[in-house]
């Protein structure tokens, strides 16, 4: 593996797949000092390398990366979306709540069931209402995981 600042750089690359391979390796790095050159990523011009950054802020399980996986949950491309999602549900942040609410109602339902199964694993009953709400979305999917995310927390009574 390339060493940390190199990888950095190449976030900055004139190649989609250089950027994207960079930030896959930041990920699986570790090392908090790619925390926020991969916070800047999530603003790539190119879907693949947002979606590769907000995935690898997940892995460095750093709080620092939440408002901008937050911000990414507004991205045009559903996969960004959806790399926004499953990294908050890595992070477990509860700031990340109210804007997971609002996932609910994403016009994506590959969205709007991952924000009902994360907010289920964060426990917070800010989300009830919504939670509540979505167990008549016209997706099963959707429906399921927010009938699992409600039973979550109603154990956490």
């Amino acid at each position: 593996m390339a060493d940390i600042p190199t990888l950095i750089a190449d976030l900055g690359a004139s190649t989609v797949k250089i950027r994207r391979e960079a930030a896959a390796a930041l990920g699986k790095s570790g090392n908090p000092s790619a925390v926020l050159p991969l916070v800047q990523a999530l603003s790539d011009p190119h879907p693949s390398v947002r979606i590769g950054s907000a995935l690898a802020l997940g892995r460095l399980d750093d709080d620092r990366a939440v408002p901008g996986l937050i911000t990414a949950l507004a991205d045009t491309d559903p996969g960004v979306r959806a790399g926004a999602v499953a990294a908050l549900g890595r992070l477990r942040d509860k700031r990340a709540v109210i804007p997971l609410t609002a996932g609910l109602a994403d016009r994506d339902d590959r969205i709007r069931a991952g924000a009902a199964e994360v907010l289920g694993k964060l426990g917070d009953r800010r989300a009830l209402s919504a939670l509540t709400a979505a167990t008549q979305d016209p997706f099963e999917d959707v429906r399921d995981a927010a009938a699992r995310a409600l039973g979550r927390l109603q154990k956490t009574r």
